[in-house]
């Protein structure tokens, strides 16, 4: 019987959430498994991938072959290279002490790594919320000079309106000038001042 590591898909859609399992090669994607290896989620960033190296490496000891995302996966977390170096044991070249040593070490400098990158996005994102914040802060700046200016030139209308109607009262409380509206009308006045 043909022995996979492959990745079954559970999760929802557009969600994906991947165990990671030892399977028949003649069995469906999601169907019947062997034995869950560990779990794989593309959604977080980096990916989170939880796997138990040792049971993955005893897998590929007695014959099973990864698919190219699940042998990218192991490598990435080591199995592969623990896989490695227990064939070195196998073969004498290495001791168990030495092979250990060398994937301990590998192990730190990878989650190292790790940790650089989960920092350098917390600062990218840290970056991008200051910049928001910054923009938004301009265009609140820009709203308020604008309501504002609004606001005073409301002030400007009920000033003048006020004072348009101001100068309404005046002129209806003042005497009325009556001027002569023609030449002849004037003359007339003129004769009856001088009676």
């Amino acid at each position: 019987m043909p022995v996979k590591i492959r990745l079954q898909r559970h999760g929802r859609k557009g969600k994906p959430f991947y165990w990671m399992v030892a399977a028949d090669a003649r069995s469906k994607r999601d169907g019947k498994s062997l034995e869950k290896i560990g779990t794989y989620n593309p959604n977080t960033n980096p990916a989170t991938i939880e796997l138990d190296v040792d049971l993955a490496v005893k897998w590929l000891e007695n014959g099973a072959q990864p698919t190219d995302t699940a042998r990218a996966i192991l490598s990435y977390k080591g199995v592969m290279l623990k896989y490695h170096l227990a064939g070195g044991v196998k073969k004498g070249a290495l001791t168990e002490e030495q092979a250990e040593a060398k994937f301990q070490a590998w192990l730190d400098e990878k989650t190292a790594k790790v940790s650089d990158k989960e920092s350098n996005l917390a600062k990218a994102q840290e970056e991008v919320k200051a910049k928001a914040f910054e923009a938004e802060k301009e265009v609140n700046a820009k709203r308020k000079a604008a309501a504002d200016e609004v606001e005073n030139e409301a002030i400007k209308v009920k000033a003048d309106a006020k004072a348009a109607a101001e100068a309404a009262v005046k002129a209806k409380e003042a005497p009325e000038d009556k001027g002569p509206q023609s030449i002849e009308e004037a003359a007339e006045e003129a004769k009856e001042e001088g009676k």
